[in-house]
């Protein structure tokens, strides 16, 4: 009922209300703002500059002298820092048990980086030990800078799960399954 009621509300002279809306007088635009020159005329001035050589710019452009090398050396020189770096690799401390969320299981992992289960327990020891296990010994102990690992233990924390037990008995409580 209610629906109905409202239509013939909405639809209520509805031609009469549109020839008039139609019928109004439209707003005009805004005058637009006088310039001094025509476009034109301006668009040529830029045009012959762009045209006309500078001499005092083609001076300083004969004056530059560029050096360059071989890109093969210093290739070679980057593979070389790559395979001293590949070389430098620490034995896995922690790791996931089988091959849990398709990750292939890991047996050594490069210094100055973590795996997401190493990181978990690093920082789970830290905030479980603070003063046994602080940045310097975690730093330590898993080869990483001193600074990314200060930075590290100070902003990530882990996540940690408090159940708060019901002031009353009576509450309504959730039992392990």
């Amino acid at each position: 009922m209610g629906a109905r009621l409202a239509r013939v509300f909405r639809n209520f002279n509805v031609e009469n209300r549109a020839l008039r809306e139609i019928s109004r007088e439209k707003p005009r635009a805004a005058p637009r703002h006088e310039t001094e020159a025509p476009p034109s005329a301006v668009s040529s001035e830029a045009a012959e500059s762009v045209k006309k050589k500078d001499e005092s710019l083609l001076e300083h452009l004969r004056t530059v002298y560029v050096e360059s090398t071989d890109p093969a050396a210093a290739t070679e020189v980057t593979q070389d820092v790559a395979v001293g770096k590949a070389a430098e690799r620490r034995p896995l401390r922690v790791a996931f048990p089988g091959h849990r969320f398709g990750l292939p299981e890991l047996h050594d992992v490069p210094k100055g980086k973590l795996t997401i289960a190493e990181a978990l327990k690093a920082l789970g020891s830290h905030q479980h030990q603070p003063r046994t296990w602080t940045a310097e010994k975690i730093a330590q102990e898993y080869s990483l800078d001193l600074k990314d690992t200060t930075s590290v233990v100070e902003f990530f924390i882990p996540f940690k799960v408090e159940i708060i037990p019901p002031k009353t008995r009576t509450a309504k409580q959730i039992k392990a399954s």
